[in-house]
């Protein structure tokens, strides 16, 4: 069972160290640095119209996260989108649910169209979005990490 709620601020730990995981793990974020629990927390709250959903399993245990805010370059209307999955527990409809979740909450918060960047060499999150209907609109060639790797990043677009 996969349960979706609003993040709160209490759940920055769990949702940190998944994402530290992740990020360890590599090959699937452009983040290279683990996050601490202020980190998130900062993340969390740091746009006011941002909107972040957990996916948890009955216990209570974090199984991922989703967020949205507003796009740094594209204005107040496009969301910025990321996907978070607990390593091992892909394919599960996790990112599925949450998708369903965020796409309602962006649209009531007046968001027009949503922008996902995915490391080009991220094939499950290439898929991933595909699947839930994102098409792609461009490509950023030579993006440098923080710690020096270059990747290149595939745009999607979801319009609302």
């Amino acid at each position: 069972m996969i349960d979706i709620r609003r993040a709160a601020p209490l759940d920055a730990r769990d949702m940190a160290a998944l994402l530290s995981d992740i990020v360890a793990t590599g090959g699937s974020t452009a983040m290279t640095d683990p996050v601490s629990q202020t980190d998130m927390l900062a993340w969390m709250e740091g746009d006011p119209r941002s909107i972040w959903h957990i996916a948890e399993d009955a216990v209570g245990d974090i199984l991922g996260f989703q967020f949205i805010e507003p796009h740094r370059d594209h204005g107040a209307t496009v969301g910025q989108i990321g996907t978070f999955a607990k390593a091992g527990k892909s394919g599960l409809g996790i990112g599925s649910k949450l998708f369903e979740a965020t796409k309602e909450a962006a649209r009531v918060a007046g968001y027009r169209w949503i922008n996902a960047e995915i490391r080009a060499d991220n094939a499950g999150g290439l898929i991933f979005y595909q699947s839930r209907g994102f098409e792609d609109w461009g490509r950023i060639k030579g993006y440098v990490m923080a710690n020096g790797q270059v990747v290149d990043k595939v745009l999607k677009r979801y319009d609302l």
